[in-house]
């Protein structure tokens, strides 16, 4: 995989928080054969971050979790805009096995989101990933 694939560092802290999740979905990604050409970490409000892999994307936020569809533009300090997106579902820090196994496979589960500000403890499992 080419470091250009991995996200960068995000100057804001809250933001680089994901850097660890984001970072290991991209290995899990590419581990199931998908070819990741970048990543990047994006605003917060929510804190989200963007895959593109070939004319797809996939976007992360902390209020909905994991969303794909085809790749219109963005960059990051730029919002991520896809066409035709759907959700994945199944909780906003799903696993990356699931990841890699549902965009390979078409398949999602059912929609969790999660409030703006919530008090979950999202950020302190988003620090168990490291990269």
């Amino acid at each position: 995989m080419s470091d250009s694939a991995y996200p960068a560092h995000h100057p804001v802290q809250q933001v680089d928080t994901a850097h660890g999740y984001i970072t290991e979905a991209v290995a899990s990604l590419q581990s199931q054969g998908i070819r990741v050409d970048r990543s990047h970490l994006d605003p917060m409000g929510p804190v989200d971050a963007t895959i593109i892999f070939g004319d797809n994307a996939l976007v992360w936020d902390e209020w909905t979790g994991w969303r794909v569809g085809t790749y219109v533009s963005g960059r990051q300090g730029e919002r991520t805009v896809l066409k035709d997106a759907r959700h994945l579902g199944g909780g906003v820090l799903l696993s990356l096995l699931d990841l890699a196994a549902m965009v390979g496979s078409g398949t999602s589960k059912p929609l969790t989101t999660r409030e703006a500000n919530a008090s979950d403890g999202l950020f302190d499992a988003l620090r168990n990933y490291r990269a």
